[in-house]
């Protein structure tokens, strides 16, 4: 988490007030760690002593607290390294953890570590988050929730960056939606983090330290692996997509993952629920561009433009709703080259 200034606002210092009491010690202080999409804060607690915890700031969601500590539970009953719940108050919001550490994967990749010990160990992790699925536990990540996200891209992404009407929108694409959502409902069900990509993926030691899940359901089976590999802040050599993918794909098979056989048809199973993702994700950052006042997020929707054009040419089945989304947003449905994935400059859309 990259540290910033100490908070000084009523809500962190009675945050600081509830850790000092948990902690038994009013001799600390909080550091402002990396905030992420969503009105939570998060804080780093530390002592003199040189002690530290991180604090979790989320007034008024209780549900989310609960879900995140049924999570946090699960994730490690299945070996997974996720942080110690050291104390919580769901009611008012806090959660005091123990602290993963100062290094996300994203910022170790962009600092040039080696990526393929951190890879493999996150897909061993992510193998074994998997495996220990168990049905009736999580919420279902379906048909309902899927199309709701798939409609942020209709009713944000195309309206307010591409001058296209959300109903226009729903219009062109509801009928390849239905058959998106139709082969996705083909694929068999895990345990889904549903954010497991470098940013929420610490350096520690067990490798790798996993963070915001209180999203986690029971979904896609190829979601999670399709998070690690299209992210949306870094994007890989194809080459090394495809051989991380194999690597996956053959350890969730031996822990009885229920992957396909085939690894083809795993890669075909990737590219279709990539593609509801890719779009999705496009209607958050425009979301979160001009609803909550953050436009840092859309610097990074040609990458998912991209990503939605890699798709198309691995999975022709899926071209046609990719052709027509492209087309909706003025964005030419021709392959890019490899440079348009890391393209940070210009207007996310054509128009």
């Amino acid at each position: 988490m990259e540290e910033r200034t100490e908070p000084d606002d009523p809500r962190a210092a009675e945050a600081r007030a509830w850790a000092a009491q948990q902690l038994g010690t009013p001799e600390l202080s909080l550091a402002s760690a990396a905030a992420d999409a969503s009105s939570r804060r998060y804080f780093r607690v530390l002592t003199p002593a040189g002690r530290s915890w991180v604090l979790m700031d989320a007034p008024g969601q209780r549900p989310m607290v609960t879900a995140f500590l049924q999570v946090a539970a699960l994730l490690r009953e299945a070996g997974v390294h996720a942080p110690q719940v050291v104390a919580s108050a769901p009611e008012r919001g806090l959660v005091l953890l123990a602290d993963l550490g100062r290094q996300t994967y994203l910022a170790a990749f962009r600092a040039g570590a080696d990526p393929e010990p951190l890879l493999d160990a996150a897909v061993e992790a992510l193998v074994r988050w998997q495996a220990a699925t168990r049905p009736g536990v999580l919420p279902v990540y379906g048909r309902e929730a899927l199309t709701a996200e798939l409609h942020l891209f209709t009713d944000w992404y195309l309206p307010y960056c591409c001058g296209v009407s959300a109903q226009l929108g729903r219009q062109r694409l509801e009928p390849h939606f239905e058959v998106l959502l139709d082969r996705i409902a083909e694929q068999p069900q895990a345990f889904v983090h549903r954010d497991y990509m470098p940013r929420n993926l610490m350096v520690c030691q067990p490798l790798p330290g996993v963070l915001d899940f209180q999203d986690a359901a029971l979904g896609p089976v190829a979601y999670d692996p399709v998070c690690l590999l299209r992210d949306a802040f870094i994007s890989w050599p194809r080459a090394q997509e495809q051989a991380t993918l194999a690597r996956y794909h053959a350890r969730a098979l031996e822990a009885g993952v229920p992957v396909p056989a085939d690894l083809g048809a795993f890669w075909s199973d990737c590219q279709w629920v990539g593609v509801q993702r890719h779009l999705k994700v496009l209607g958050i950052f425009a979301r979160l561009c001009y609803r909550d006042a953050k436009p840092a997020y859309l610097a990074d929707a040609p990458r998912f433009l991209g990503y939605l054009r890699a798709a198309a040419q691995e999975e022709p089945r899926v071209a046609p709703l990719v052709r027509e989304a492209l087309a909706l947003a003025g964005e030419p449905a021709a392959a890019l080259p490899e440079a348009a994935l890391t393209a940070r400059d210009g207007r996310p859309c054509g128009r």
